[in-house]
């Protein structure tokens, strides 16, 4: 076990895989985490890697580029992706988890290993002499923010992040709803309500005249596109949704044999299939205006809400100004970043910086040289992607074959193109992680 312990800030998914591959090095760890004590608005129970908006991780094929990066992550030992492969629950061709089994299943780890020191407080200083990831999320504290903004001279950024709305699977009209998974992908694992024409744009013009939430004062209306509120985006047309989460294309209703004119989709949200999310369906509608539009969608008249949509700030730094391709500061090497609040976007690509950090804060403690995966890879791309200085205009980013490096002969099947890209990634992983070749 070497000598000294390296501080993570943060028990949140990038904050509790640092601290997992800091710890599989043998090197102690102080993990920080405010809650129990203290709690964001979006933070609903006291364990670590709480997911607070979706319960999906996302497609699990490795033509989707999110797909690959859990690969390239199962091949690393991520804790997070090992946690959620052991609580999935349906949901077609995608990776979605009972939400509260991942996230004990994670805390249970942390809390169980040796090396792991978990202090239950509010950080509000740096100290700039030890070894520090700060994994503190979308949701930063002021007082926190405050620190990391004076450390780097700079003004922290905003912008916004919604969660969509659980509801009670016994409350749902299964004379109306059906389900499938679209274009028949995994079993029939979604929930699918039915809209005709009529049906829908009622429902658009109760959204765009429903009242919201206000924002605060330090909030402004910067929204992210990734994860629009449902509101927002009808207002940008009555035909958005369509086009969006509420596209029909690729499910067909069995009472009618064809597409209906909008499918609103419901998906498992825990093991025991008693609880629902509506997929894409992130809002800051007031919570009775909730009640009142949602019951408006065909199967939903009667829905009972275990916990409304909200919606909230999330804090990110410039990193392609600020952190190398190891998740470090530039200026201050000892210091550390991983997370949503580095720009990347999405629970696995947090995951993954996470991954990245603690791996190569633990190699700085033993003296090693960074471990820096190239383009070619899922891990290696969003980490120079978020840590390129020309990458002006800096904002949160999914991971997507389009930021990595394109193969040397060009292919027009996008589906054998991205296989090939695949292929090649998870070959540069096992060729990184396997042991040295005997002389």
């Amino acid at each position: 076990m070497k000598d000294g312990k390296i501080n993570v800030i943060g028990a949140g998914l990038a904050g509790c895989e640092a601290a997992w591959q800091i710890a599989r090095q043998g090197i102690r760890v102080r993990l920080y985490e405010m809650k129990p004590d203290k709690k964001t608005p979006a933070h609903h129970n006291d364990s670590f890697a709480e997911l607070v908006c979706s319960n999906s991780f996302r497609s699990d094929r490795l033509e989707n580029a999110v797909g690959l990066l859990k690969e390239e992550m199962r091949l690393l030992n991520s804790l997070i992706i090992g946690c959620a492969d052991k609580t999935r629950v349906p949901a077609g061709g995608a990776l979605a988890v009972d939400r509260q089994g991942f996230s004990r299943m994670v805390t249970e780890a942390i809390l169980q290993h040796p090396l792991i020191e978990v202090i239950n407080e509010e950080v509000t200083k740096l100290c700039h002499d030890d070894i520090t990831i700060i994994a503190t999320g979308p949701l930063t504290t002021d007082a926190l923010a405050n620190a990391i903004s004076d450390m780097l001279g700079l003004d922290s950024l905003y912008f916004f992040d919604a969660a969509a709305p659980i509801i009670r699977a016994d409350f749902i009209n299964y004379d109306i709803v059906f389900r499938a998974s679209r274009y028949r992908r995994g079993d029939d694992d979604y929930i699918n309500c039915p809209m005709n024409q009529e049906e829908y744009l009622a429902f658009y013009e109760a959204l765009i005249n429903a009242e919201t939430a206000e924002l605060n004062d330090f909030e402004d209306h910067r929204i992210f596109e990734g994860c629009m509120p449902i509101e927002s985006m009808a207002k940008r047309g009555a035909d958005t949704m369509r086009f969006g989460p509420l596209k029909p294309v690729g499910l067909i209703d069995p009472r009618t044999g064809r597409e209906p004119w909008a499918v609103v989709q419901l998906r498992q949200d825990n093991a025991a299939g008693s609880l629902y999310n509506m997929v894409g369906f992130q809002t800051r509608l007031k919570w009775g205006e909730q009640k009142r539009i949602f019951r408006m969608i065909p199967g939903l008249e009667n829905a009972e809400f275990e916990r409304y949509g909200v919606m909230h700030r999330n804090t990110f730094i410039n990193s392609p100004q600020l952190l190398d391709a190891a998740y470090r500061l530039r200026k201050r090497k000892n210091i550390f970043f991983a997370g949503q609040i580095t720009g990347v976007e999405g629970y696995v690509e947090s995951a993954s910086s996470g991954l990245m950090a603690g791996i190569n804060a633990a190699r700085q403690l033993l003296g090693a040289d960074d471990l820096i995966f190239p383009a070619s890879t899922a891990i290696g791309a969003l980490a120079r992607y978020i840590s390129n200085p020309a990458n002006t205009g800096f904002q949160p980013m999914n991971i997507n074959f389009g930021i990595m490096e394109p193969l040397d002969k060009r292919i027009r099947n996008k589906k054998e193109k991205y296989g090939k890209m695949a292929e090649r990634a998870l070959g540069v992983i096992r060729e990184a992680i396997s042991p040295p070749r005997p002389e």
